[in-house]
């Protein structure tokens, strides 16, 4: 537990020292929660990858197996299929969302080391804190739309 002297400010006259600890709590659990939302979303889009796939295989096999189809038929796989294309290029927002929780994980996590450091001191026994370090770019991806063939992959 905290003592009364954790709520004073420190020498330096920065922010309180229980007011840093919970500030820092605060970035890393927003950290890990990206985290946990990186996951969640490149289990989502492989399985959707997977299933669209696995879908436009199949209209293929339809479309080049039915030599007998009608051109209606044809028409009507051929259009199946272009949707499945758009399926396809619309889960591509994997990555730029994955870029944009990766760098935004960075810099909480800089943040809250820096918090740590500034407040709390070097008290690390084999010398000074490490940071993670900062995103050298203020944002990863510029793209904020998804059209076909518009996608920015880094």
């Amino acid at each position: 537990m905290l003592t009364q002297e954790a709520h004073n400010t420190d020498p330096g006259g920065g922010m309180p020292l229980l007011a840093a600890a919970d500030l820092q709590d605060h970035l890393m659990v927003a950290s890990n929660d990206l985290d946990r939302l990186q996951r969640l979303l490149t289990d989502a889009c492989d399985a959707l990858l997977g299933h669209f796939y696995g879908a436009t295989g199949e209209l293929k096999q339809l479309l080049h197996g039915s030599a007998a189809a009608s051109d209606v038929d044809a028409a009507k796989l051929h259009a199946a299929m272009e949707h499945m294309a758009g399926a396809i290029t619309a889960m591509q927002f994997q990555d730029m969302a994955s870029q944009l929780v990766h760098h935004t994980t960075r810099r909480l996590r800089n943040c809250a080391d820096r918090i740590a450091r500034d407040t709390m001191g070097d008290d690390d026994e084999d010398g000074e804190a490490l940071i993670e370090e900062m995103p050298l770019r203020p944002n990863p991806v510029t793209q904020d739309e998804m059209d076909a063939g518009s996608i920015e992959l880094f």
